[in-house]
């Protein structure tokens, strides 16, 4: 007999679960055909700088390391390969000479260009099989997802943890 689910925080976490499903689906999905249009691969890491330059543009290593949770030794070499590809490029900060901003550049746009309208048609061409009332609460849910995701992406993230609190009897050591 499975544990029966009620309250609002199961229904949370069903859908949570659920958008993960389809996340992780979308994923394999966009990268099961390779992009014939492209000469180059770029990484999902390296896409996630690629959105942020474009959300932030002209923004450091510092704060762009800080947005994506990452270490900046990670980051920088990340930008280093979006660089060598042309995508990104680094130019000294008018305000302060040690501090280097960070850019997407006009091939790097294109790119992502490129790269969204190859999904959209690809994700369009799956959604034609659903009815068109099914589309139409698609797209309401996930205009719903887009501002709550876009109001979390404004709040400090929450603090990381190493290691999980020990809820074990406390050791003395001597």
């Amino acid at each position: 007999m499975g544990v029966e689910r009620s309250g609002p925080d199961h229904r949370l976490r069903d859908v949570a679960r659920a958008m993960r499903g389809v996340i992780e689906l979308l994923e394999v999905h966009w990268t099961r055909v390779p992009d014939v249009t492209s000469p180059v691969t770029v990484s999902a890491p390296q896409l996630r700088v690629m959105y942020v330059l474009e959300r932030r543009e002209g923004i450091n290593l510092r704060h762009l390391s800080a947005e994506l949770a990452a270490a900046p030794s990670s980051v920088s070499r990340l930008c280093d390969r979006l660089e060598a590809l042309g995508f990104a490029r680094r130019s000294s900060s008018p305000s302060s000479r040690r501090e280097v901003e960070l850019h997407l550049t006009t091939q790097g746009r294109a790119h992502l260009d490129r790269l969204r309208a190859r999904r959209e048609e690809r994700l369009a061409a799956a959604l034609e099989r659903a009815a068109p009332a099914s589309r139409a609460r698609l797209m309401e849910a996930v205009e719903t997802i887009r501002a709550a995701l876009t109001v979390a992406q404004t709040e400090p993230p929450a603090p990381r943890t190493e290691h999980p609190p020990d809820d074990g009897p406390e050791r003395r050591t001597g």
